[in-house]
């Protein structure tokens, strides 16, 4: 498989000198569900947000597809952020309808099929749905998209512990075998069953890049075990 993200000495510094990435280096195949995992200010966020264009490296470069992150891998990246971000005057079927305008790759039926399933009416008003109802919408509009690369920060945070297994099973399930999908998370037991490799990072820094199956055969361990022993906590 070849990549589909390359990285290459990936640094980003913020203002007052604050180090968020550090000459990071990495290679992200196709076809793989991977965890991006490390503790708080550990430079996830920040490495989402400069894959996503949202930030400009202080040095060193993204390529998704052989590409820069802008206009063209705007078209390939389905972004799942952390935070809602639908005006909550929106009714649920304009979201569908301001899907399909915005991205060629969007499926509408696969989101009234996915919505229908959570009993989610395409009627409803944003404002009217609970926090967790509103990134069910959200990670469901995500996930109707033909995207090369989903890339999802805290999909389960928000919601009961009873409907992760559903958003999980719609994560495997929507997406195709030459696709890969990314998923930041702090609720490494909740998902690990469902990743096929982990990216740790520590203070900007790639601390390891494995598979799943390695870290349990080689190490003896789950990820979620493995990780608290690598970060000590």
């Amino acid at each position: 498989m070849s990549g589909l993200v390359t990285i290459n000495n990936l640094t980003k510094v913020y203002e007052k000198k604050k180090v968020a990435l550090e000459h990071l280096n990495l290679e992200i195949p196709r076809g793989r569900i991977i965890g991006l995992l490390g503790p708080n200010g550990s430079g996830k966020t920040t490495l989402i947000k400069l894959m996503n264009g949202l930030l400009v490296p202080t040095e060193g470069e993204i390529r998704i597809n052989g590409c820069l992150p802008g206009v063209e891998t705007k078209s390939i990246v389905s972004y799942l952020p952390e935070r809602t971000y639908f005006q909550n005057s929106m009714q649920v079927k304009e979201l569908i309808d301001y899907f399909v305008d915005f991205y060629a790759d969007f499926r509408p039926e696969r989101a009234r099929q996915m919505l229908a399933n959570l009993g989610i009416s395409e009627n409803a008003y944003l404002r009217t749905l609970s926090k967790g109802t509103k990134e069910k919408v959200q990670l469901i509009m995500v996930m109707s998209r033909d995207a090369q690369l989903y890339i999802l920060d805290e999909p389960i945070a928000g919601v009961d512990p009873a409907a992760r297994d559903y958003i999980l099973r719609t994560i495997i399930t929507n997406y195709n075998e030459n696709a890969t999908v990314i998923i930041s998370t702090h609720l490494i037991s909740d998902i690990e069953k469902v990743l096929d490799e982990v990216i740790f990072i520590r203070d900007g820094r790639l601390i390891l890049h494995e598979t799943v199956e390695d870290i349990r055969q080689v190490k003896g361990k789950s990820v979620d075990s493995y990780f608290r022993e690598v970060f000590a906590c």
